[in-house]
């Protein structure tokens, strides 16, 4: 005999879904997974945070572009969630009445009357109610698909995708076919490779020049957001995806603000954080206390600067090229034939420094760069503690800032600073420590050091009297 066609339908009073299987993963889960990736978890430790396997993190991260499909923000209390389904089916299996569930719940009758008929499992011919195939049927039930702006509206995809990709023209209109790039294969830009050149407006220039170029066309109107989801989210079928290669970034998914700003820095450990410095480095009471940093020329080529933050002390470090740069191959984790790699840095700080009495080595305030990444060797050579500032807060090392400011007068951007040696870098430290200064009170740095070095002395000798 078998069952009657449309049976189910008279049954749920829904229509008939298909079998899901295994039930994919809840909503709410991916709703915490995308707020870990957030928070600058990678796609992997996300999707562990969440109670998931690595590789479905990162397939969720892949397929979505690096951005969520779904909204955020939590459902309202008017539907039914996953854990009171949960326990709609333990008090369903203990043959409990439907205004008894309501009544536990806190829910009208009619509302758990409508989930036991409508999302119950229909195997056997019969309703099973199982939360975790009830919580699948409520989101397929949920959805509500509707095709992209720019895969329904012709005349604004082309003006989008000629802004994103369009031809560069000369002068006379001739166009212009910059180098010839390698395929697009789905990744990031390449680096330090040639890129495809086209007019490569940003998204948000061209959401913003819409109402310009069409005043009276509401038609002609999108976010910048949804160009963003057209390029990166899969199945969008808007624009293509190797347009993203026009974007300045040139990057194939979309890196979450928070983990964008996060670098590599290893070497950079919470207790050499700035906020571990002494007070009597912040007020400049006590000197001592330095700030550090590279001026950089072309060619790999650079200066090393220390200031002393009370009496605006300078002096520059020579980082000569080592020998068979420019000649020798690079080594996989070699030294930085350039000169100004970790351990060239460590030396030339150590063989500056040590030249001044050990009462004016208190600690060295650095930015995060690497070239510094053996600043615990420093430590132990010196007998100078070593902090780093936080990310993108040069402020914090105003003094040092401002004093490369005024050395860029000799070694301006762009040239090459391994012309010069370290007499003649002497000379340029030795010119600065003698303008007076107005933080000073119009004496030179020069003559603040030395006031200092005096009473140092003589507090010494008072000491030993």
């Amino acid at each position: 005999m078998g069952r009657p066609v449309g049976w189910t339908t008279t049954v749920t009073g829904r229509p008939a879904m298909r079998s899901p299987g295994r039930p994919p993963v809840r909503r709410d889960v991916e709703r915490a997974f995308w707020r870990k990736i957030a928070e600058g978890l990678t796609s992997e430790d996300a999707a562990i945070a969440c109670g998931v396997s690595g590789p479905v993190g990162s397939r969720w991260f892949r397929q979505r572009g690096g951005m969520p499909s779904i909204q955020l923000s939590p459902l309202s209390g008017r539907y039914l969630s996953f854990a009171e389904r949960e326990e709609i089916a333990l008090l369903k299996a203990r043959d409990t009445g439907v205004r008894e569930i309501a009544r536990l719940l806190g829910r009208a009758p009619s509302t758990i009357s409508r989930e036991l008929r409508r999302n119950a499992a229909t195997r056997c011919g019969q309703l099973d109610y199982r939360a975790s195939n009830a919580q699948w049927k409520a989101e397929l039930a949920a959805k509500r698909p509707k095709p992209a702006k720019l895969a329904e509206h012709e005349r604004l995809r082309n003006y989008v995708q000629d802004r994103l990709a369009g031809v560069i023209h000369a002068r006379d209109g001739r166009p212009v076919e910059g180098p010839r790039t390698q395929e697009w294969k789905g990744r990031n830009k390449p680096r330090r490779q040639d890129r495809r050149w086209a007019t490569c407006w940003s998204p948000q220039q061209i959401a913003n020049r819409l109402p310009v170029d069409f005043p009276d066309d509401d038609s002609m109107r999108i976010s910048h957001e949804a160009i963003y989801q057209a390029l990166f989210i899969q199945g969008r079928g808007a624009l293509k995806r190797d347009l993203v290669t026009c974007l300045r970034t040139g990057r194939a998914l979309r890196v979450p603000r928070t983990r964008s700003r996060q670098r590599a820095a290893g070497h950079v450990t919470p207790e050499v954080m700035i906020s571990q410095r002494p007070a009597d480095a912040e007020d400049r009471a006590i000197p001592g206390h330095w700030e550090g940093d590279l001026i950089i020329g072309t060619g790999k080529s650079a200066i090393g600067t220390l200031v002393e933050r009370t009496t605006r002390f300078t002096m520059l470090l020579h980082l000569p090229r080592m020998e068979g740069f420019g000649v020798e191959a690079r080594t996989k984790n070699g030294p930085a034939l350039a000169g100004l790699g970790a351990e060239a840095v460590k030396d030339a700080i150590a063989a500056t420094i040590t030249t001044l009495p050990e009462q004016l080595r208190r600690s060295l305030t650095w930015d995060r760069g690497k070239e510094l990444a053996q600043h615990a060797q420093l430590k132990i050579d010196t007998g100078m503690a070593v902090y780093f500032a936080d990310p993108h807060s040069p402020w914090q090392r105003g003094t040092n800032e401002n004093t490369n400011g005024l050395l860029r007068q000799y070694f301006p951007k762009g040239t090459d600073l391994s012309r010069w040696n370290a007499d003649e870098l002497e000379a340029v430290a030795r010119t600065l420590n003698g303008r007076p200064r107005k933080t000073l009170g119009w004496k030179t740095p020069a003559e603040a050091l030395n006031e200092r070095l005096l009473l140092l002395q003589e507090a010494g000798v008072a000491t030993t009297g």
